[in-house]
């Protein structure tokens, strides 16, 4: 039997005006990498919600914003309406303020952060835009620049000094981020580049069962939706108890 290729991305809405925006944000997995940074700011011995605030902004506008618009930018995997040179604005204006965030952060709490904004900045684009024959785009590059970066960065930022603890947890987020890398690339191959599915299971009691869409994606996308709400829930616990 054949299947109609599904949506782009399981959180895709139908394409066409503002709901093209809210994909282009990817809500799921921006949250999700945003959790880094709480993780990283929660795991700092002194407690500062105020440079958190920041350093999740700063990240949005470089990865939830201006990451995505490029990789849309680039090829159209979310097969949005959005203008090419609305997207270029998009991801100039946003990377520039998470920049701006972050060059402000450098001088007013400490100089370490300087050469993170200036790597964050070259890698947002080098990633997305895959420059250099893409050699700064693949696994472990997305385990380190959507991982262990944020959650490095925000401990810096208001510890002000890096320790063994956030390294550590840097490695969570990177093996974690290459499992969700790994997860999603079967999704993504199927969902925007397959256009039908054709086939059958038989087992060996004699029972077939055809394949489709959801045979091949069905189980990896709902440990992305599970990883993504548990990864946001920790994030959560641990800057509700540093509130506390």
């Amino acid at each position: 039997m054949a299947t109609e290729a599904p949506r782009p991305a399981f959180y895709a809405l139908a394409s066409g005006g503002w709901r093209d925006y809210v994909t282009l944000l990817h809500p799921p997995y921006t949250a999700w990498h945003l959790s880094y940074v709480a993780i990283g700011a929660a795991l700092a011995p002194r407690f500062d919600a105020g440079r958190l605030l920041l350093t999740v902004a700063a990240f949005f506008l470089a990865v939830g914003i201006g990451a995505h618009a490029l990789d849309e930018l680039r090829g159209r995997p979310l097969r949005t309406a959005i203008p090419g040179r609305v997207l270029a604005g998009l991801a100039g204006v946003s990377i520039a303020g998470a920049v701006a965030i972050g060059a402000w952060a450098a001088g007013a709490w400490t100089a370490w952060l300087a050469p993170l904004v200036l790597a964050g900045g070259f890698l947002v684009v080098a990633y997305n835009l895959e420059l250099f024959g893409g050699r700064c785009h693949g696994d472990a590059w997305f385990g380190l620049f959507w991982g262990a970066f944020p959650l490095l960065t925000a401990y810096l930022a208001v510890a002000e000094r890096l320790d063994w603890a956030p390294c550590v947890a840097a490695a969570f987020a990177y093996a974690l981020s290459l499992a969700q890398r790994r997860l999603s690339t079967q999704v993504r191959d199927v969902r925007r580049r397959v256009v039908a599915v054709e086939g059958t299971i038989v087992r060996r009691d004699g029972t077939e069962e055809p394949v489709d869409v959801e045979t091949l994606i069905g189980a990896e996308e709902r440990a992305l939706r599970l990883l993504a709400a548990a990864v946001v829930a920790l994030a959560v616990a641990l800057v509700m108890m540093r509130l506390e």
